[in-house]
């Protein structure tokens, strides 16, 4: 079997590359390894054109394999990988948003992308290992694409920048930034950015971009270097049928149509307008030129292309008539359904945001339980998106890859926020419902759901918001950045950046493009134009809710906290968990027991809850010499009677401290059931407890 195989030294760990023929019926395969961390990638494209799309018919997938962990995982009646994980999505997407843009406008054939991780060693990422895999399997192959792309990811902790750094290392940081970049015309341009801060200033991000490029740099030379040598001739891909005559026909068609159609303020009159328009030009084109439908809708969507390219550059005129750095109008309201822990809505323009939040017990947490990651989670933020907030009529299924790509970035940007467990023991979910969308959904979720994080009393740090940024560019370079974008600045826009943070930072950004990349000047733009618009929204949330309320909602749980003793946890479990189901099933309550003895008791109740702990100090105290109590006399052996003094807390009456003369048999003097009083007079190095009857009486005399 061949095998080649390449070397690059890269953040003082060595990048492994092998190309064999294992996967040899697939159009490119690679291996590349990065500390014992392995990914294999292979790329496929179908032999023949896709019939009657408008779209690439691209599909990525990324597969986790829990033997690359060491892992047995799964149901106990299923031991093997099921439906993706949220990450194995989000890993999925994160290759999706760097290599979709370099494929060629006019392909129409299938192609896939699959990457599995085989290995992983628990320190480095598979995320940036995978990108940089399928970038070098579309490179060596013949599937046309306009390659490669490097990778990076930047971590910045102590005021230091770490290149790729290790799981560990990433849990300090206060930047956690992976971007990917090219090469053009001997300059790097960056076409995807995935980032989390702990409320970090622009000029952090703009520094740590500027410390990636001469790594990426070398990435792409090493990258070029294995193409050179084993590419294949790319297949060639025919352009877009053109038919010159037709295309001016429709352009005479129509003429200031378009442009009336398209410049309304409201979406729905816009799309009303523009599908009347298209619904009349495709009988138009069906009724004089058979068969050409396909061509006349591609010439449709240039036209509105370069109408929307060409307002904006020139003369600065949006669709719905704003400034370029102008936001929609801002509304928000808190409190606005009667039994939840919290709510807020957010409406920027015609998007509306309603986020709904939940607080559980410690016990409430999501299991993880994955090739990756493994542990508790304690706050989610969950992102529904139905049919109706578009106007449309579609089944209702589970979330798909974009809801639970918007919801985790939602949840990024608010994760720094949250309070510790140790402030704040309670579990916190949010669900936000996306009631009406035109443009930056993702971004009106953080802002919801920050305003209900605040309703429901969470001690959130500070309010948090986000804005869709765009940007419209020719090809001479020229260009305009847009501030809160919508429908179809979006949609036929040339980048999609979504900045969210607080006025004291960045907490999560998100950049993908559909041009070559974004130059630093760009980028720099771009942040200083959304840190103006995140201020300006700010301001108006801060006056329908500036700072947490006081207290919870009535309907929200309480938690109370006790600590015991770390020995006495068996005692308050009991046999068989007996005791503690007990106190569960009789006060309606949750437990949940920290191994160093803390305990957090969750009811919906106070009073469930003060009885719940009441029951569990008497269970934990700790029992001092000399004290009295009123025992139970729960079994009678031959030397003696033993005597449950506190739930769980027995102690011995010997024979002879029963009576104050010789007791011949224990049953004489109290029988099983009795209640009678017992004083401590030791405890034993073992914590034995032993009782006297005889003296309780005395000091009732």
């Amino acid at each position: 079997m061949k095998s080649e195989k390449f070397k690059l030294e890269l953040g003082g760990r060595e990048l492994k590359v092998e190309v064999r023929d294992l996967a040899e019926q697939a159009a490119g395969s690679v291996f590349v390894q990065y500390g014992d961390t392995l990914v294999l990638a292979t790329a496929v494209m179908s032999e023949f054109e896709k019939e009657g799309i408008d779209f690439f018919p691209l599909t990525v997938e990324y597969e986790e394999r829990y033997y690359a962990a060491g892992k047995i995982l799964g149901s106990r009646y299923m031991r093997r990988e099921g439906r993706p994980s949220d990450e194995a999505i989000l890993t999925a997407r994160f290759i999706d948003r760097a290599i979709r843009p370099r494929f060629p406008k006019s392909l129409k054939r299938e192609v896939q992308i699959v990457v599995t991780c085989l290995s992983w060693d628990g320190e480095n990422d598979p995320d940036e290992i995978g990108l940089i895999a399928a970038s070098l399997a579309l490179s060596i192959s013949n599937i046309p694409w306009s390659g490669p792309l490097a990778v990076l990811r930047i971590g910045k902790t102590d005021n230091k920048l770490i290149l790729n750094p290790t799981y560990s290392e990433r849990e300090k940081n206060d930047l956690d930034l992976a971007l990917a970049g090219l090469e053009q015309n001997n300059n790097l341009l960056i076409n995807m950015i995935e980032a989390e801060g702990n409320e970090v200033e622009e000029d952090v991000v703009l520094e740590a971009v500027k410390f990636a490029k001469p790594n990426l740099k070398k990435l792409i030379d090493f990258q070029n270097e294995i193409a050179k040598k084993l590419g294949e001739e790319k297949v060639e891909i025919a352009e877009s049928n053109s038919d010159l005559g037709l295309e001016k026909e429709i352009k005479e068609f129509l003429k200031d149509k378009l442009e009336k159609a398209l410049y309304q303020p409201l979406k729905s009159g816009r799309m009303q307008g523009l599908n009347q328009l298209k619904d009349e030009l495709l009988y138009s084109v069906e009724q004089n030129h058979s068969g050409k439908q396909g061509i006349a809708k591609e010439i449709f969507e240039n036209e509105i292309n370069e109408i929307i390219h060409e307002n904006i550059l020139k003369s600065e005129k949006r669709p719905d008539d704003r400034k370029l750095d102008e936001l929609r109008q801002i509304e928000c309201e808190v409190g606005l359904l009667p039994r939840t822990h919290g709510s807020g809505l957010f409406v920027r323009g015609q998007t509306k945001s309603l986020s709904i939040l939940t607080l559980g017990a410690p016990g409430d947490v999501k299991l993880l339980e994955g090739m990756e990651a493994r542990g508790k989670k304690r706050f989610m933020h969950h992102y529904n998106f139905p049919p109706y907030s578009t106007g449309e009529v579609k089944p209702l299924r589970g979330p798909g890859r974009r809801e639970i790509g918007h919801g985790m970035l939602a949840e990024r940007a608010l994760l720094p926020l949250i309070p510790g467990f140790d402030d704040f023991p309670y579990t916190i979910r949010i669900v936000t419902e996306i009631l009406s969308s035109n443009g930056s959904t993702s971004m009106a979720s953080v802002s919801s759901s920050s305003l209900a994080l605040m309703d429901a009393g969470v001690p959130l740090k500070r309010l948090a918001t986000g804005i869709a940024l765009g940007l419209m560019q020719d090809n001479e370079g020229n260009y305009k950045i847009l501030t809160d974008i919508q429908g179809p600045e979006d949609h036929h826009g040339d980048m999609d950046l979504k900045v969210a943070g607080t006025k004291k930072g960045i907490t999560a950004i998100q950049m993908d493009v559909k041009i070559d990349g974004i130059t630093d000047e760009i980028l720099k733009k771009t942040l200083e134009q959304g840190k103006r618009a995140r201020l300006q929204i700010l301001e108006k949330m801060e006056k329908v809710i500036a700072e947490p309320r006081k207290q919870l909602s009535p309907f929200a749980p309480r938690i109370i906290i006790l600590q015991i003793n770390p020995e006495k946890i068996r005692e308050v479990i009991g046999p068989g968990g007996k005791v503690i189901n007990a106190i569960i099933a009789e006060c309606g309550v949750s437990i949940d027991i920290e191994d160093t003895g803390k305990i957090f008791v969750t009811a919906e109740k106070e009073e469930a809850a003060d009885k719940a702990t009441s029951w569990i100090k008497n269970i934990t105290r700790e029992v001092m010499v000399g004290e009295t109590f009123q025992g139970k006399v729960t079994r009678i052996l031959n030397f003696g009677a033993f005597v449950e003094i506190l739930p769980g807390q027995e102690g011995l009456v010997h024979i002879s401290q029963l009576a104050p003369y010789r007791v011949a048999k224990v049953e004489d003097i109290v029988k099983v059931g009795d209640v009678i009083p017992v004083k401590v007079i030791s405890i034993d190095e073992q914590g034995r407890i032993n009782l006297s009857l005889k003296e309780a009486k005395d000091e009732k005399k």
